[in-house]
Protein backbone atom coordinates (compact mmCIF):
# COMPACT_ATOMS: atom_id res chain seq x y z
CA UNK A 1 0.00 0.00 0.00
CA UNK A 2 1.16 3.56 -1.04
CA UNK A 3 0.05 6.56 1.41
CA UNK A 4 -2.23 7.67 -1.50
CA UNK A 5 -4.04 4.27 -0.92
CA UNK A 6 -4.93 4.98 2.45
CA UNK A 7 -6.03 8.53 1.58
CA UNK A 8 -8.92 7.84 -0.70
CA UNK A 9 -10.06 4.87 1.42
CA UNK A 10 -10.58 7.71 4.21
CA UNK A 11 -11.99 9.92 1.46
CA UNK A 12 -14.56 6.97 0.58
CA UNK A 13 -16.34 8.24 4.21
CA UNK A 14 -14.86 11.59 4.89
CA UNK A 15 -15.23 13.30 1.02
CA UNK A 16 -14.81 16.76 2.24
CA UNK A 17 -11.84 16.40 5.13
CA UNK A 18 -8.48 17.68 5.05
CA UNK A 19 -6.01 14.42 5.10
CA UNK A 20 -2.60 13.55 5.09
CA UNK A 21 -1.13 10.26 5.15
CA UNK A 22 2.45 9.42 5.37
CA UNK A 23 4.62 6.51 5.29
CA UNK A 24 7.16 4.61 3.04
CA UNK A 25 7.87 1.13 4.52
CA UNK A 26 4.12 -0.14 2.44
CA UNK A 27 2.57 -1.53 6.15
CA UNK A 28 3.30 1.01 8.77
CA UNK A 29 1.14 4.60 8.07
CA UNK A 30 0.29 8.22 10.16
CA UNK A 31 -2.74 10.12 9.13
CA UNK A 32 -3.93 13.24 10.33
CA UNK A 33 -7.85 13.46 8.77
CA UNK A 34 -9.74 16.86 9.66
CA UNK A 35 -13.22 16.86 9.16
CA UNK A 36 -16.40 18.68 10.22
CA UNK A 37 -18.22 15.54 10.93
CA UNK A 38 -15.94 15.15 14.17
CA UNK A 39 -17.59 18.28 15.67
CA UNK A 40 -19.01 16.78 19.41
CA UNK A 41 -17.08 13.65 18.81
CA UNK A 42 -14.12 12.65 21.40
CA UNK A 43 -11.48 11.66 19.75
CA UNK A 44 -11.88 7.68 20.36
CA UNK A 45 -15.29 8.00 18.08
CA UNK A 46 -13.46 10.09 15.91
CA UNK A 47 -10.70 7.94 15.20
CA UNK A 48 -12.99 4.46 15.31
CA UNK A 49 -14.78 6.29 12.62
CA UNK A 50 -11.76 6.96 10.84
CA UNK A 51 -10.97 3.08 11.05
CA UNK A 52 -14.00 1.71 10.25
CA UNK A 53 -13.14 3.28 6.58
CA UNK A 54 -9.90 1.52 5.99
CA UNK A 55 -11.15 -1.81 8.21
CA UNK A 56 -11.08 -4.37 5.17
CA UNK A 57 -7.52 -3.53 4.43
CA UNK A 58 -6.41 -3.91 8.19
CA UNK A 59 -8.39 -7.04 8.26
CA UNK A 60 -6.72 -8.53 4.94
CA UNK A 61 -3.41 -8.01 6.65
CA UNK A 62 -2.55 -5.07 3.67
CA UNK A 63 -2.26 -2.25 6.38
CA UNK A 64 -0.49 -3.45 9.34
CA UNK A 65 -0.52 0.15 11.25
CA UNK A 66 -2.47 3.09 10.95
CA UNK A 67 -1.53 6.19 13.78
CA UNK A 68 -4.64 8.44 13.48
CA UNK A 69 -4.40 12.00 14.50
CA UNK A 70 -8.49 13.20 13.82
CA UNK A 71 -9.68 16.95 15.42
CA UNK A 72 -12.63 19.24 14.04
CA UNK A 73 -11.58 21.97 12.09
CA UNK A 74 -10.96 25.31 14.24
Amino acid sequence: MQPRDIEDLIRVSFPDAQIEVQGDDGAHFSALVVDESFKGQNRVQQQRAVMAAVKDKVDSGELHALALTTKAPE
